[in-house]
């Protein structure tokens, strides 16, 4: 089984909650600070993982400062090719259903080809029929990655199900193509 490390950023708890809520054998969480740093023991582990799955709110259109800081901070790994043929993937909250959500995503895909990554889509169709609720997988119609929606003000407990399905999903899928590629 390979090993995929999920990098995130959280500002209020709910990127957190979505990504322990995602963890499963082989997976393991790397937090990014509330100054965007990372330890040495941290970056060992994305350096040692076949995969990594970026995750962030999105906040006024992007990533936050500090995932900003996180993803210049790999440039020393870029220098050397040193994540090049990695497997990829992203997931971003925000309070609105849109919130420029993709843009974020892009932003995370463009990092990752950057380092010659492999990026994976979503992979999953859109519950985008009359009958869809919010514990639909993929409610909110995502491709490049998997988006969640979490009103401004809810609480963590209060994170859509069908989002958190959806990143679980995900999750599982960037590992099960990694396992394909090791």
């Amino acid at each position: 089984m390979s090993k995929l490390a999920i990098v995130y950023f959280s500002g209020y708890g709910h990127t957190r909650k979505i990504a322990e809520a995602a963890v499963r054998p082989g997976v393991e969480l790397v937090e990014i600070d509330q100054n965007g740093e990372l330890t040495e023991a941290q970056w060992q582990t994305l350096n040692q993982a076949d995969a990594i799955v970026f995750g962030a709110p999105t906040y006024m259109g992007n990533a936050p400062w500090q995932f900003k800081k996180f993803a210049d901070a790999t440039s020393k790994i870029w220098f050397v090719r040193g994540w090049q043929d990695k497997v990829f993937g992203g997931f971003t909250n925000s309070a609105s259903f849109n919130g420029d959500k993709q843009v974020t995503l892009i932003s995370m895909q463009t990092l990752a080809s950057q380092h010659g990554g492999i990026w994976v889509s979503l992979g999953l169709a859109s519950a985008n029929s009359k009958a869809a609720q919010r514990t639909d997988i993929n409610n909110l119609g995502g491709s490049v990655g998997a988006l969640v929606q979490t009103p401004a003000d809810a609480s963590v407990e209060e994170i859509p199900q069908g989002d958190i399905e959806t990143v679980k999903a995900y999750v599982a899928r960037v590992q099960q193509i990694a396992d394909k590629l090791a």
